[in-house]
């Protein structure tokens, strides 16, 4: 850059987050609050909240040319190949304009087999965009939606100012992975994401890679978290998680929506069950994974002999959630809506875009996620209905 601006990264340029951390060298931002960050019990959720799925910086420029320094932190698996880098997309005035990635970073190794965890320290990298329209124009850079993202500064050949609050209404969603966004190919490609855009409405993704667990906490982030639409895709993670029996997933389904009830009383409220899924339709978890065929794949080891004692399946839950929902709705909250999780990915989606990991849908299968969301929950007749 012949000039240069250099802009730090302050909470007023971000969206799609819940809090902020103050680092030495920058900002980390999180889709936890702190408080609710201090009783995560696991790593995989302390890992997956950390993940930026649909936080986006968001600022006005002219600006042709755009630094964006960072600390990314990596994640790979034992035994199986080390992913990609991950992918920060630019929007210019909400059309995808540019993709980089950031090589370098720290490198999180995860052994599924033991569940042990190596942190490596790395170097920060710069995600560098050039060749942008020399215009005032409203620019988003999606961060990557599996790489923990510090953000250090914004070096550009223009002045960079916070964009002003849009109108548009704020849709808050909570799911598992695939809400997450795994097997996406960029940030702006999960199905969330592509929802929003094509919806035309402004994204929190609470959707946490395997954490998808009823927590408490994670409820209360929710109830305290301004949304004008709210929906919650419960299911796969329970069963595969192997975490809880049918007596007990009732009124944790119930005390999570009462929860979320009581911050937004009359807010439309979608419960969505999970997605066609095979391997756990009729068989409890948990889940285990497979490299037998020399790639990842996940397989369920449960026995569906003892769903007749309270194990938990995609079956049993869907008609579960179906049946809460119908209760409540007789009960008085007229805003709050069912939507079988079959009619977003189901036997003929399956049939087009198998799981390639028998888990999780491709890019292809978030499209396809993506189109029925919208016309289901968005359309004129759904409940989103603008």
């Amino acid at each position: 850059m012949n000039t240069s601006f250099t802009t730090p990264v302050t909470e007023g340029l971000l969206h799609g987050h819940l809090d902020v951390e103050h680092t030495e060298r920058g900002l980390l931002p999180h889709r936890l609050p702190a408080r609710a960050r201090r009783q995560i019990p696991d790593e995989q959720l302390t890992m997956a909240e950390s993940q930026p799925s649909g936080v986006r910086l968001v600022f006005r420029t002219r600006a042709t040319a755009i630094d964006l320094r960072t600390v990314p932190t990596k994640r790979a698996y034992v035994g199986v190949p080390t992913p990609p880098d991950g992918v920060y997309d630019l929007l210019v005035d909400g059309q995808l304009t540019a993709q980089t990635t950031v090589s370098g970073g720290n490198l999180r190794t995860i052994d599924l087999a033991t569940g042990s965890v190596e942190l490596t320290q790395g170097p920060p990298g710069t995600a560098r965009f050039t060749g942008l329209p020399a215009r005032d124009k409203t620019v988003e850079i999606w961060l990557p939606h599996t790489e923990t993202t510090e953000l250090l500064a914004l070096d550009a050949d223009a002045p960079v100012t916070p964009a002003p609050d849009g109108t548009r209404r704020r849709w808050l969603h909570h799911g598992s992975s695939i809400s997450h966004g795994s097997n996406a190919t960029h940030p702006t490609g999960t199905w969330p994401a592509l929802t929003a855009a094509a919806a035309g409405v402004d994204l929190v993704n609470l959707g946490f890679g395997g954490s998808a667990l009823l927590d408490p906490f994670t409820a209360r982030a929710i109830r305290d978290t301004p949304a004008d639409l709210i929906s919650l895709k419960i299911g796969i993670n329970l069963v595969n998680a192997d975490v809880m029996r049918l007596r007990a997933f009732g009124p944790a389904v119930h005390g999570f929506l009462d929860t979320v009830r009581e911050g937004h009383p009359t807010t439309p409220l979608l419960v969505v069950s999970s997605i066609l899924c095979p391997i756990q339709e009729d068989t409890p978890g948990p889940l285990a994974a497979d490299f037998s065929t020399g790639a990842l794949r996940f397989r369920a080891t449960g026995d569906p002999a003892e769903t007749a004692a309270g194990r938990l399946t995609l079956t049993v839950i869907r008609a579960e959630l179906a049946r809460i929902v119908a209760a409540r709705i007789a009960d008085g909250d007229l805003d709050l809506h069912y939507l079988d999780g079959r009619s977003l990915y189901g036997r003929t989606d399956h049939d087009d875009h198998p799981l390639p990991d028998d888990l999780h849908p491709d890019q292809s299968g978030h499209h396809r996620i993506a189109e029925h969301f919208t016309h289901l929950a968005f359309g004129d007749t759904g409940p989103f209905a603008d």
